[in-house]
């Protein structure tokens, strides 16, 4: 048993701690939009994690139908393409009607406008450069047109417009950095020329990638974004990323368990040495790009994501976890209700580990108080709200099993009522209750229904928490999460 004595200054001077995890939630793509799933999984985010924003990539997406032939010209063996956004609207519609705002990503290449033929996802989407700037810039700015008309300049104003997804990865953009930066330029322009009250981000890059380069160009180019935008994963470091980094030279190595923070606050210093005063969005993030990763149903995977918000949460403005739902496919879909995927709820909607991370990370306060611990991979956030004390602790080990530890955590309080919620093996762990039912893939309605009954946070009993001479104990599994509450 490994012993974690917290000492927390629960009298400091206040400081505020915003969560800066809950703005934005990824859906896979933007196509999925109308889907019903989807609208009842981003509900749940809404009502259960309090997202505002939702981020869906492939806007124009041949399936959308951006550009095509008119109804009208069915006899004309030559009729041109023109502008569609019919079938945008229904899914920008259907977020409005959840009371949430899109991330408008200008992307993909629409069908018939790019250079070359190369394409991305099933569903085809061009990803080369546009052959025509001129043309793909009126493309965008009569797209927002169309939605500030529809929708009203106020409602248009509150969304976050975004260029692009990873352009600095061959597989999403078919050209150099400087035909990224002029396809920035040129979008910029279109979309400040329709309203530059509009917030429109960039570069979207992987693995914190390509930021200062980028800020260079918009300098010198009179085209500042007007918040910055970059995704990073703790394994991007098997690809050798040149990114910003923060850190000793041992974290920045493969198999490091703190390589997505040392990135993130790189990036943060980077931009602070620049003056930057605008936001920063981590709009992709996560332990494990792998698409297939058994890993992310454990334990391991809601310790990673307490554990890097509580070392670097405060450094940007919005973390979104990459994704929201296992409704997914861009290079295949699963075979289970839990095939190890990126989502934090399941096919049907049952809430994995990771998402009852976020939701525990939401109980805590708005003001941090200073916590000292001297255990590498153990750690803890302390917060206030409203006089009530919280303290989220995690234990991120090298390896997936580690021994129990043992948690000391100093109270100014020599008798209180306390709740302890904690993620482990099995605890709180609906992955741990489906195996028990046989691991069904397919799981009949009634076996969704009695995993659904089941699959809310429940509290540890009132006997796991031990009082002694101003001090709480309780035991926490490695990997694990605990949030404590104090009356």
């Amino acid at each position: 048993m490994i012993p974690m004595n917290l000492r927390v200054n629960w009298n400091a001077a206040p400081v505020p701690f915003r969560h800066t995890w809950c703005r934005i939630a990824n859906i896979d793509q933007f196509r999925w939009l109308s889907r019903a799933d989807v609208l009842e999984h981003l509900k749940m985010g809404r009502d259960e994690i309090g997202i505002t924003h939702v981020r869906a990539v492939a806007m124009y997406s041949p399936e959308m139908n951006v550009r095509g032939r008119r109804l009208a010209d069915w006899r004309e063996k030559e009729a041109s393409n023109v502008t569609n956004w019919q079938y945008v609207d229904l899914n920008l519609e259907a977020l409005l009607a959840l009371g949430l705002k899109p991330v408008y990503t200008t992307c993909f290449t629409p069908v018939g406008m790019a250079r070359g033929d190369k394409t991305c996802w099933p569903d085809a989407n061009p990803v080369g450069m546009p052959k025509d700037l001129s043309a793909w810039a009126e493309f965008v700015a009569d797209g927002i047109r169309h939605h500030l008309q529809r929708y009203g300049t106020e409602e248009v104003r509150s969304w976050f417009f975004e260029c692009w997804n990873e352009p600095n990865l061959g597989g999403f953009f078919d050209g150099t950095r400087e035909d990224f930066f002029q396809l920035w330029s040129a979008t910029w322009r279109a979309v400040k020329s329709v309203d530059p009250l509009l917030q429109f981000g960039g570069p979207s890059t992987a693995r914190g990638e390509w930021v200062g380069e980028f800020l260079d160009h918009c300098a010198a180019d009179a085209t500042l974004p007007d918040y910055l935008i970059t995704h990073i994963y703790n394994n991007d470091s098997e690809s050798e990323p040149l990114s910003p980094f923060d850190g000793p030279a041992s974290e920045r190595v493969k198999d490091s368990t703190k390589f997505a923070s040392g990135v993130i606050r790189g990036v943060r210093r980077l931009l602070d040495q620049r003056g930057w005063k605008g936001e920063v969005h981590w709009n992709e993030w996560g332990r494990s790009w792998f698409p297939h990763d058994p890993l992310k149903e454990t334990a391991l995977e809601p310790a990673f994501i307490v554990k890097t918000m509580g070392e670097v949460s405060q450094e940007a403005d919005a973390f979104a976890f990459w994704c929201l739902s296992d409704i997914y496919d861009q290079i295949g879909r699963q075979n289970a209700e839990f095939d190890a995927n990126y989502g934090m709820l399941s096919l049907h909607g049952l809430r994995k580990p990771s998402w009852f991370a976020h939701q525990l990370l939401g109980m805590l306060g708005d003001v941090h108080v200073p916590v000292q611990s001297g255990n590498d991979g153990i750690g803890a956030v302390a917060t206030m709200k409203n006089g009530r004390p919280a303290a989220i602790v995690w234990s991120y080990p090298e390896t997936i099993h580690a021994p129990v530890v043992e948690v000391d955590i100093q109270l100014n309080w020599p008798q209180s009522t306390a709740r302890l919620i904690r993620l482990g093996a099995t605890e709180n762990s609906i992955i741990a209750t489906w195996r028990q039912m046989g691991a069904p893939a397919s799981p009949t309605p009634a076996q969704i229904s009695e995993l659904k009954n089941g699959n809310q946070l429940r509290p540890a009993p009132a006997t796991e928490i031990r009082f002694s001479e101003g001090h709480l104990h309780f035991k926490l599994e490695c990997p694990g999460v605990a949030l404590l509450t104090v009356d």
